[in-house]
């Protein structure tokens, strides 16, 4: 059993964060991470920061592309991931490609080693899946999908059935970045994804208030929120200023989150 399989087996919604490993610096990454869990989040998400990010919007493209140009690798995603662990529930968020180029086991391997919980693979297909899931089965890992609403039932329950730790609900068609309003097919695609599985299942896309962050979980098990942590230091004065944002951001997410 994971640590993030021991996180959801505790009362409420949980609140996780997400930051690209290497931004703005390796360093920085680490002090974002830990003003998020001194604020109140309670997993990590560790970006592995990559060129074609087709699920990312522009403020998490943005913060990747920067990552990228201070030259962060995977040995860089793996210290970061392994600090993060021993604050709170960590995995890494990762497209296919990088997982791929690493090496399939050596990856799971290095990641276990590391203390990580598991890896969310937007664009990993489940037919194509098997070494992935194999791999972190081996290792003990979480390895975590991605629904959306597009998904039909057949589709969703042939998903869930290789998913573990909990279940990515996208709460649209579209990518990733703060939004007014959390679309209401979110809501919807966990009730429809709750007849295939009793994983807990956690909305992404979107969630950026306190207000936002309370009705999500009033249907779902975990609230993930990216953009509005790295919009809090991208428009802050000085990075000090936006570690106090981020750590604010994160009690009201919270705040919200308990109701």
């Amino acid at each position: 059993m994971s640590a993030l399989d021991k996180l959801f087996e505790t009362p409420g919604a949980k609140l996780i964060g997400y930051v690209p490993a290497g931004y703005p610096t390796i360093d920085g990454t680490k002090q974002i991470i830990k003003a998020m869990v001194d604020g109140g989040v309670d997993a990590i998400e560790v970006g592995f920061p990559y060129s074609d990010p087709v699920m990312d919007g522009p403020t998490i493209q943005a913060a990747a592309d920067k990552s990228l140009a201070n030259g962060t690798n995977a040995k860089d995603v793996m210290e970061t991931l392994k600090y993060a662990a021993t604050l709170a529930p960590s995995v890494i968020m990762s497209y296919w490609n990088p997982i791929e180029k690493y090496g399939v086991e050596k990856f799971a391997s290095d990641m276990a080693a590391a203390g990580g919980s598991g890896t969310i693979t937007p664009d990993l297909t489940i037919e194509e899946a098997s070494s992935w899931v194999a791999a972190c089965k081996i290792e003990g890992l979480n390895s975590i999908f991605v629904i959306a609403p597009s998904s039909n039932d057949d589709r969703l329950e042939k998903v869930l059935k290789s998913c573990s730790g909990f279940v990515y609900a996208a709460s649209i068609m579209g990518v990733t970045g703060a939004r007014a309003k959390v679309s209401s097919a979110a809501e919807e695609l966990v009730s429809r994804a709750r007849k295939f599985t009793k994983l807990p299942i956690s909305v992404g896309l979107g969630v950026s208030t306190p207000e936002q962050a309370r009705d999500v979980s009033k249907y779902a098990n975990g609230v993930i929120v990216g953009s509005a942590f790295i919009n809090a230091v991208q428009n802050a004065p000085t990075f000090e200023a936006g570690l106090a944002a981020v750590k604010k951001l994160a009690q009201d997410l919270k705040a919200g989150i308990a109701g």
